[in-house]
């Protein structure tokens, strides 16, 4: 009987482990099927953003001589002798032809500038002086608008591992958005706050680059789509200029972010390591 127990136990402890090896075969296959479906996914995404980039290109050619070519028939409109509520007439035509045409050119251009590779040539930088031609370069739209621009550098000199003409887009993204926001009858105080400071961000040396305004503010709902393509809050706004932003932060192994009070104003800050991210110099591929 003792034989024929452990006879019994063997089978069964055998039969369990044929059972066994079974499922730890099945979950291998399991997870090596999911692996090659993202990587085709992967693969897939790859191609359709290597079309929409090449799709963009194309269109922007033609566009370009659509744009010409309305330039040239409003001086020939000009030249015709019509009377002048019909020449006035036509030429406001063009004229709205011709700032679609910008239009479009300015929303597959800021596409391009999203979608495609961003590679980053950093060298060492003083923020502050970034910051002083940021504002001297921005100060006459500033103005135009009715807001006053302050620049607050900082009191110690800071010098950074960074793409500075980079870092200059994403800062100038931010300021764009914040002259736009201020451009409402309501908001009676239009200040434009550039700032820069150094941040210890977890033991890592870093500083951190404000654009502050006085608009509006933002609700919590608006502040969770905030970052997502296309989204926009502002008439004629491609809604890339935010994400083109963060991405380029995050290409410097920083982020970006933003706090704001609905009636007060918001403050985007983007941080980045002083020290600069590993294999910044090289292409970053897109978000």
């Amino acid at each position: 009987m003792v034989g024929i127990g452990l006879g019994v136990g063997l089978l069964l402890g055998a039969g369990a482990g044929v059972v066994a090896s079974r499922v730890i075969v099945r979950r291998a296959v399991g997870r090596v099927r999911v692996a090659e479906r993202r990587a085709r996914s992967a693969e897939r995404l790859a191609e359709i953003g290597s079309m929409t980039g090449g799709l963009a290109h194309e269109i922007k050619n033609p566009l370009s001589t659509i744009g010409l070519n309305a330039q040239l028939l409003s001086e020939a409109i000009a030249d015709l002798e019509l009377p002048e509520q019909d020449k006035g007439r036509m030429t406001r035509r063009v004229g709205a032809l011709k700032l679609e045409t910008e239009r479009l050119r300015g929303i597959l251009s800021d596409f391009l500038e999203y979608a495609g590779e961003l590679r980053l040539a950093v060298a060492p930088a003083d923020v502050g002086s970034l910051l002083e031609q940021l504002g001297d370069f921005f100060d006459p739209q500033a103005r135009a608008g009715g807001v006053r621009l302050r620049v607050e550098a900082p009191r110690t000199p800071i010098v950074a591992q960074i793409d500075g003409p980079h870092i200059k887009q994403a800062m100038l993204n931010l300021m764009l958005n914040a002259v736009s926001v201020m451009n409402h009858p309501a908001i009676t105080t239009r200040d434009l706050i550039l700032r820069a400071e150094p941040f210890d961000d977890d033991g890592v040396p870093s500083v951190r680059l404000h654009v502050i305004d006085t608009g509006p503010g933002m609700t919590p709902e608006t502040v969770e789509k905030i970052f997502r393509p296309y989204f926009t809050t502002r008439a004629g706004g491609t809604g890339l200029g935010l994400p083109t932003a963060r991405r380029i932060a995050e290409a410097h192994g920083g982020r970006l972010e933003l706090h704001t009070t609905p009636g007060v104003g918001s403050d985007f800050y983007l941080t980045v390591p002083v020290g600069g991210a590993p294999g910044a110099d090289a292409g970053v591929s897109p978000a």
